[in-house]
């Protein structure tokens, strides 16, 4: 069968396209050699925020005093932690099979690579059989990342973000290399459950693409309750459990690399034209130089985020159906969420210049943050056009922030001045009305 789509890889842009190309009446073929879902399903974003709920509630539980609530003698089982974590997996796995259960997707579970391709045809070769399509896509993902430190290679204390994942027992300790958004979520995750908690950044800040107004309250709070955080410190060398580094040392029972992911190109390397620089090099509609072939998600080096690359398939995916209007993403609205505690929550520009206004309102401007958020403040920082009024971008901290940034993440996709944003009407009482509030 000639089919008129092949994807590599089935997590989020990979089994979204597969789902809107099939829905469409195309024949598609989607090729994954793990579990569907990808790395955000299953050893990534939802397994590692089912394990902060549950640490949340424990956390929540042990100081539960400050609601007028008693809790004596609160425990927790971490086993049983992980074997929900799995649960939680498996059930949204089978949503997407179920998804793709359609006559014109065909799921193939293996490890695919690219035989040839023409501007008329790719073939493709999986489990010993060979596949050819009209276009193909590339949704191969990313991988972990470990930096060439001395000792860290074949080093059984050296976790990665999977390790982590898979593990049924805490450590006694640990010391997470790397301050970005993984490394944050799982300093929270660790700190929550008891475990002691170094963090070590190579750069000046943790979390350093965000606003570093916001990433302060956050790293004072937790400095506050124990957790450890050295940052402009580089770790020179791994030494059993001995994390060495330029302004001394920590021992530790196991150490957590975080220091980022890298793009997967297994099973491209006949693609010897494709261009790449951080990633596939990709255009609006997600075409690469090559004709037929697109590449969506992780693997074009852009923002690594689940939600960024089920967008990309969906453009991809418009474009090739040739729908009118085509459409493009405005990487400028794209929201962000770190999943720390208090969560925090981003979308649009942080630039503080001269042609900007910068309006500031501590959270607690919002009655339900007030009654829910015992002892907490948090911000809202709105950055705003000072000529045209129009709303840039929106940074938050303070729970729970993620749930409601996706609307200023709208008002910066379609351009709202402050006037237009003051008019949507926000229910009361919410957390989210410390949106309206900026408006005022």
């Amino acid at each position: 069968m000639q089919y008129f789509l092949a994807i590599i890889g089935g997590g989020p842009a990979g089994y979204t396209a597969a789902a809107k190309a099939s829905q469409a009446g195309k024949q598609v073929v989607l090729f994954e050699q793990n579990a569907l879902g990808g790395t955000c399903l299953n050893v990534g974003c939802i397994p590692t925020k089912t394990l902060l709920y549950s640490a949340k509630q424990y956390w929540n539980a042990t100081h539960a005093d400050k609601y007028g609530v008693k809790a004596e003698q609160v425990s927790f089982d971490y086993a049983k932690m992980v074997q929900r974590k799995q649960k939680v997996v498996r059930k949204l796995v089978a949503g997407i099979r179920m998804k793709l259960n359609n006559d014109c997707c065909t799921v193939v579970n293996g490890a695919a690579s690219v035989v040839s391709r023409t501007d008329e045809k790719v073939v493709i070769e999986c489990n010993g059989e060979q596949y050819t399509a009209d276009n193909l896509m590339i949704c191969t993902g990313s991988v972990n990342f470990m930096p060439p430190i001395a000792g860290i290679q074949d080093n059984p204390n050296v976790w990665d973000s999977t390790d982590a994942l898979a593990a049924t027992t805490l450590p006694e300790s640990i010391v997470i290399v790397g301050g970005g958004v993984i490394g944050m979520e799982f300093a929270t995750l660790y700190h929550e459950l008891g475990v002691p908690v170094t963090v070590i950044e190579a750069m000046p800040h943790i979390l350093p693409n965000l606003d570093q107004e916001i990433v302060q309250l956050l790293r004072d709070k937790y400095e506050k309750e124990g957790i450890r955080i050295l940052t402009d410190t580089k770790v020179t060398e791994i030494a059993g459990n001995r994390v060495i580094t330029d302004n001394g040392e920590v021992e530790t029972d196991k150490i957590l690399v975080c220091v980022g992911r890298r793009p997967n190109m297994q099973g491209l390397e006949q693609l010897t034209d494709l261009k790449c620089e951080r990633g596939i090099v990709v255009d609006d509609f997600m075409r690469t130089n090559l004709p037929n072939v697109y590449a969506c998600g992780d693997v074009t080096g852009k923002l690594m985020l689940a939600h960024v690359a089920s967008r990309q398939a969906e453009v991809a995916v418009g474009r090739m159906l040739k729908q009118i209007p085509l459409q493009r993403i405005d990487y400028k609205a794209i929201p962000s969420v770190v999943y720390t505690n208090p969560e925090i929550a981003c979308v649009g520009i942080t630039d503080e210049q001269e042609d900007y206004e910068v309006r500031k309102l501590p959270m607690s401007f919002s009655g339900r943050f007030v009654a829910e958020n015992e002892g907490e403040n948090g911000l809202c920082k709105m950055v705003i056009d000072r000529k045209k009024q129009i709303v840039l971008g929106v940074h938050l901290i303070g729970n729970p922030c993620s749930e409601f940034i996706a609307a200023a993440s709208f008002a910066v996709r379609m351009g709202y001045t402050m006037p237009e944003f003051q008019q949507v009407v926000f229910p009361h009482p919410t957390v989210s009305e410390i949106l309206k509030e900026m408006t005022e």
